[in-house]
């Protein structure tokens, strides 16, 4: 397996980002971090290894991502509406830094994949939501996707714009839904240890697609399925391999 590590100063974070590149060709996955995780977490915790099959085969393409979560939704010391601030500035470096870098160093002119646990399931899923013209693929598994854990019931429009189920209900816009209808969105979730807040928050965002017309496949497992590491590592190369990757 290919595997490079590239680390560069990122001029909207304005600090040291690192990505990890696995694979030789294939659909670029952008690969967001559990909260607060760093770069080589999908490694460490096996996720590459599980998933090796695809990569191997130049299906797919992952770019491990740092976080700022604890810089942003997760820094509970800090005004929620800067913590979204934060936020729209790591938005700005994957798509404004890591996105054309991928493109520059692979040719590709796709949509991407985005992929991640937990609060890297957020991201993923917002990600497509926000700019299903970068993002076409998204395999979100135990996600949080609105605003309540972090910043309880502050609202702006940092907050507002960033967490899908606050903007999707009052979504009209056809250049999203249009696109949405075109993507391959898939949400599951375990209803066993600590998913209490993702299976409620998977059902909510299950119905607010429903209610745009979207076909997703949210994918609920058993009740013996926790939120961890073990049960991931089985459902992410389930997904890749029932999914169009080309």
């Amino acid at each position: 397996m290919n595997i490079e590590t590239h680390t560069q100063w990122s001029r909207h974070l304005n600090k040291e980002m690192t990505c990890k590149v696995y694979g030789h060709a294939g659909k670029p996955a952008l690969v967001f971090p559990t909260g607060c995780g760093r770069y080589y977490e999908f490694e460490d915790f096996g996720m590459v290894e599980a998933v090796r099959k695809y990569v191997d085969e130049g299906k797919v393409r992952l770019i491990t991502l740092d976080s700022v979560d604890c810089e942003s939704w997760m820094a509970h010391w800090m005004f929620p509406g800067d913590r979204g601030w934060r936020h729209l500035q790591y938005e700005r470096y994957v798509l404004e830094e890591v996105v054309p870098f991928v493109r520059d160093s692979t040719g590709y002119v796709g949509r991407f994949m985005a992929t991640g646990c937990s609060m890297g399931a957020y991201h993923a899923a917002n990600m497509l939501f926000k700019h299903p013209d970068v993002v076409g693929t998204a395999v979100a598994l135990s996600g949080l996707y609105g605003p309540q854990t972090f910043v309880g019931d502050y609202m702006d429009d940092n907050v507002y714009f960033n967490f899908p189920l606050c903007y999707l209900p009052n979504l009209t816009d056809p250049w999203y839904i249009d696109r949405f209808r075109d993507s391959d969105i898939v949400i599951c979730v375990g209803q066993g240890a600590w998913e209490e807040d993702s299976l409620r928050e998977t059902r909510a965002l299950e119905a607010d697609l429903h209610a745009l017309g979207v076909q997703a496949w949210v994918d609920y497992w058993g009740h013996n399925v926790s939120h961890d590491w073990p049960w991931w590592r089985q459902q992410l190369p389930y997904f890749l391999g029932e999914l169009d990757l080309s």
